[in-house]
């Protein structure tokens, strides 16, 4: 997986150089979609954005666990003409208007995996912690419209710890062309038997360990979503960031003792600084 990972950094780093050089004047945004922060405000260059956001969300996947945390927003961005690349969080990528109608982007973040510890009511006691590691994300967009009003969307992320792809339909509403407004995705969720059993699965050790049933999931569908996503520009440099995430899991991710609910949520909002 590593020497596939690092094929594919190549292409698309040799890609984005190529797209740089055929781009022509900026738009204002690269895409007027919410999901897509972009702060340059059409000029070449650095572009920075700092905030603070709260969250609402699920302990771990599958938890019925709930409660608030404080996380950084904003990005550090670079652009030149219809790319942009970024460093945001622990995440650091590009994207690029490589047509009218094809946003793609790429980055590589990092995952936390999961501690023992996430769960204040002992639910992951004996199930022990889970390693830390790098992800690669590679997504693409194709809207059906001259206006990105639809899309459809395609994202796949490759790890240590398996694989994960996710497949949807957008729409974008309000008039705005300059990334406010908001949007909706809908999408299913697949992923292959080494990721599920990363979220969701239970070896003989941690059976033992535990008290849970051992369980070994299989790859295939592992949920279906909405995905809600608003942004307004309170004045020229601030503006708000909200998000809405509702994953309802498949059969098989229900019965595993991990699942302690049929569902994973999370609502969030930040306030950004646009230098």
């Amino acid at each position: 997986m590593k020497n596939t990972t690092s094929l594919l950094l190549v292409l698309l780093i040799q890609f984005s150089i190529f797209n740089t050089s055929m781009a022509q004047e900026n738009n204002a945004v690269l895409v007027p979609l919410p999901s897509v922060d972009d702060f340059s405000k059409g000029e070449n260059g650095w572009a920075f954005g700092i905030g603070l956001g709260v969250e609402y969300e699920s302990a771990y996947e599958g938890s019925d666990e709930f409660g608030f945390e404080v996380q950084p927003a904003g990005a550090l961005q670079w652009r030149k003409g219809d790319n942009i690349y970024y460093f945001a969080g622990e995440a650091f990528g590009w994207r690029g208007l490589v047509s009218d109608d094809w946003l793609l982007g790429a980055l590589i973040g990092f995952d936390e995996g999961r501690e023992e510890g996430d769960s204040d009511d002992g639910r992951l006691d004996g199930l022990g912690d889970q390693d830390e590691g790098f992800e690669l994300v590679l997504q693409a967009r194709r809207s059906f419209t001259s206006d990105w009003r639809y899309w459809m969307v395609g994202r796949i992320v490759a790890g240590d710890e398996g694989n994960l792809g996710l497949f949807g339909v957008g729409r974008r509403f309000g008039e705005q062309a300059d990334g406010t407004g908001s949007e909706v995705n809908l999408v299913v969720v697949v992923h292959d038997s080494e990721y599920a059993n990363t979220g969701f699965g239970i070896d003989a050790t941690q059976a033992a360990a535990s008290g849970l049933e051992e369980t070994d999931l299989s790859g295939g569908v592992r949920s279906v979503g909405i995905d809600y996503n608003y942004r307004h520009n309170i004045n020229e440099n601030w503006q708000i960031y909200g998000e809405a995430l509702f994953e309802y899991y498949s059969s098989e991710v229900r019965d595993s003792p991990i699942a302690r609910n049929d569902f994973e949520a999370e609502v969030g909002i930040s306030a950004i600084y646009v230098f």
